[in-house]
C-alpha cells in the first residue's frame, strides 16, 4: 500500500467514516467535475465552467449560525444575535447523528489549509456529500503541496451535508438548516443548506476568533494589493462600495480580494481563491473575473441564454446573489505567495447615498478605529426589495456577521498597528456628490481611481487640508486629475444649508449605531466620531 492509500485510511478512521459506501479522497478538479455531472449536481457552460444551483438557500442564513458555548468561549465570545450560543451536549449528539447518517453514503473528503503564512496556517479537512462542494473547497481554500498531504493531522474539520435536516425539537436548532462552530473541538457542522459560502465563512469566523484572541494577529474582511515598489494597500468595504473593483489595479499585484491577516510586518491572504458576484458581469466591467470563468470554475444560481450554453449574467430569476468560485491563479497579476509587507495605506470605502461624505478624506488613528467599528455604507432604492430611499447600513469592522469577538477588540488591534507602522488611513466615498441619491450624481470611477492613486503615490502628502465641520475628518483642497470643487461636498450642493441638515442627520445615524459599542470603546475611539 502506497503513502497516499495509507493516508486515506488514516483520515477515514480519524473522521469516523469507516462505514461509508464510497470514500473519495482529494480528487482532482477534473474528477470532481465528472462526479458532479454524473450525480446530476450541475452542467457545463460553454466556457467549461460548472453551473450549479444551491437550492432553497442562495446565501448564508445568519439566524441559523451558532457557536458552542463552553469553558473556552463563554467569556471570550461576543454573544449577540450574530453569535448565538449552542449547547455543547446538543452539538455532540448532532455530530454523532450526522456521522451515522453518512453510513452507506458516498463522501468526498479534501485536505486543504487557510493562511498563506507558515506561522499561522490552519489545516482543514472537509467532508462533503456533494462533489461540487468539494470542488468549491479546492478552489477557495489553499491547496497543500503533495508532501504536505502525507500527514494525517488537521486543525479543523468541516462536515457539510446539505440533504441532512435537523429536528429543532431534539437537536436544539432553530430550523432544519444550521451552521455550528465548535471552537474547542475544532469542528464545523453544516446541514440543510446547499449554499457553499457557509464553509468559507465558517473558517473565516474561526480565524476571526483564533488569530486575534490567541495570536495577536488582526483578521480582516478586506482586499489587498501591492505596488511595484513593494508598498501594500488594504481596502475595506461592504458590498457595492467597489472593494473588488478598486483593488484590481493593473499597476499593482493582488494579494487577495476578501480575507486577510495582519501579523507584525506581514499582510497575508487567508484563501486560495475568489468568490465573486457575477450579476450583470461583462468582460468590459470585470475582465479578470469574466475570463476566470472556465473549466474548474463554479458558477452558482445563474441561467443560460435560451437555447445556448452561454451564461446570462443579467438573469436574476434565481437570486441577485449569483456567484462564481475559482482558484486565485485563474486571474493575472497576483502575488506569489499571497502576502505583502505591512500596509502603508488603508482605504475605507463607503457608497454614501446621502451625498454627505467627501470623496476622499484623511483620518487620524482614533477616527480610523471609529469608522472601522462603524463599517458604514448606504443602500439605495432598487438594491433590495422595499428600499425606497437611501438607508444607512453599518456592519462592524466591515464584517460583523463573522466576528466572534467584540468589535472593539479588532479596532484596538487596528489602532495599535496603525500607530506602530505610521499607516495613512483614508475614507473614500464611492457614492453620491452634489446631493443624495436621486438628486446628485454618482462619483465617477475615474475620479475615485485618481484619488486612490494620488494617495498611494504620496501626492496628497504635501497638499493643504480642510477639516470637515461635522465629521472632523480632513479633506484635501486639491488632488491631481480631480476637479477641486468635488473635494468639499458642501460646495457641490445647490443648497448648502440642505447639505448641513443632511450631514447632521447622517452624523446622528453614526452616533445611534455606535451607542451599542461605546461602553467598551477607549477614549481614543470615542474621540474619533462626529464633532458637529
Amino acid at each position: 500500500m502506497d503513502n497516499a492509500e495509507v493516508k486515506k485510511d488514516m483520515v477515514q478512521n480519524l473522521l469516523g467514516l469507516g462505514q461509508v459506501k464510497k470514500f473519495n479522497f482529494n480528487l482532482p478538479p477534473a474528477a470532481l467535475v465528472e462526479h458532479a455531472i454524473l450525480n446530476g449536481e450541475g452542467v457545463l457552460a460553454d466556457t467549461g465552467a460548472l453551473m450549479v444551483d444551491t437550492g432553497k438557500f442562495t446565501g448564508r442564513s445568519p439566524n441559523d449560525r451558532y457557536i458552542v458555548s463552553d469553558d473556552k468561549t463563554l467569556q471570550a465570545v461576543w454573544w449577540s444575535d450574530i453569535n448565538i450560543p449552542f449547547d455543547a451536549q446538543k452539538f455532540d449528539a448532532l455530530h454523532r447523528k450526522m456521522l451515522d447518517y453518512l453510513e452507506d453514503k458516498t463522501v468526498y473528503v479534501r485536505q486543504a489549509h487557510a493562511c498563506d503564512h507558515d506561522n499561522y496556517r490552519l489545516g482543514i479537512t472537509v467532508v462533503n456529500t456533494w462533489a461540487w462542494h468539494n470542488l468549491f473547497c479546492y478552489n477557495l481554500f489553499m491547496r497543500p503541496e503533495e508532501q504536505a498531504l502525507l500527514s494525517p493531522n488537521t486543525d479543523f474539520t468541516i462536515i457539510n451535508i446539505p440533504e441532512f435536516q435537523a429536528d429543532p425539537l431534539t437537536d436544539g436548532t432553530r430550523s432544519e438548516n444550521f451552521a455550528i462552530l465548535n471552537l474547542s473541538k475544532n469542528i464545523i457542522l453544516i446541514g440543510g443548506t446547499g449554499y457553499a459560502g457557509e464553509m468559507k465563512k465558517g473558517i473565516f469566523s474561526v480565524l476571526n476568533f483564533k488569530l486575534p484572541h490567541e495570536r495577536g494577529v488582526l483578521s480582516m474582511h478586506c482586499s489587498a494589493n501591492v505596488g511595484k515598489e513593494g508598498d501594500t494597500a488594504i481596502f475595506f468595504g461592504l458590498s457595492g462600495t467597489g472593494k473588488t473593483t478598486l483593488s484590481a489595479d493593473p499597476n499593482r499585484s493582488l494579494i487577495g480580494d476578501d480575507e486577510h491577516g495582519w501579523a507584525d510586518e506581514t499582510v497575508f491572504n487567508f484563501e486560495g481563491g475568489c468568490y465573486a458576484k457575477v450579476v450583470d458581469l461583462t468582460r468590459e466591467k470585470e475582465p479578470e473575473i469574466y475570463d476566470a470563468i472556465r473549466f474548474g470554475t463554479i458558477v452558482e444560481n445563474t441561467r443560460f441564454v435560451e437555447g445556448q450554453r452561454t451564461i446570462n449574467y443579467a438573469d436574476r430569476s434565481v437570486t441577485q446573489n449569483t456567484r462564481t468560485a475559482y482558484p486565485i491563479h485563474y486571474i493575472p497579476n497576483i502575488m506569489r505567495p499571497s502576502r505583502g509587507d505591512a500596509p502603508q495605506n488603508i482605504f475605507f470605502l463607503a457608497a454614501d447615498a446621502f451625498g454627505v461624505l467627501p470623496p476622499i478624506s484623511r483620518l487620524t488613528a482614533g477616527q480610523a478605529m471609529y469608522h472601522f467599528i462603524s463599517g458604514y455604507t448606504a443602500k439605495v432604492a432598487g438594491t433590495e426589495m422595499g428600499v425606497k430611499e437611501p438607508q444607512a447600513t453599518f456592519s462592524a469592522c466591515f464584517g460583523a456577521a463573522f466576528l466572534p469577538l467584540h468589535p472593539t477588540r479588532y479596532a484596538d488591534l487596528l489602532g495599535k498597528k496603525i500607530n506602530q507602522h505610521q499607516v495613512n488611513v483614508w475614507l473614500i466615498n464611492t457614492g453620491w456628490s452634489g446631493g443624495g441619491y436621486g438628486v446628485g450624481s454618482r462619483m465617477k470611477l475615474s475620479y475615485t481611481r485618481a484619488m486612490i492613486t494620488a494617495a498611494l503615490n504620496g501626492d496628497l502628502d504635501q497638499v493643504s487640508y480642510t477639516k470637515h465641520p461635522i465629521f472632523g475628518i480632513e479633506m484635501p483642497d486639491s488632488c491631481p486629475n480631480v476637479p477641486s470643487e468635488l473635494l468639499h461636498p458642501r460646495n457641490t450642493w445647490e443648497d448648502p444649508e440642505a447639505y448641513d441638515h443632511m450631514a447632521l442627520h447622517l452624523a446622528g445615524l453614526f452616533r445611534d449605531n455606535f451607542s451599542r459599542y461605546q461602553d467598551f470603546a477607549s477614549p481614543q475611539i470615542l474621540a474619533g466620531g462626529p464633532i458637529g
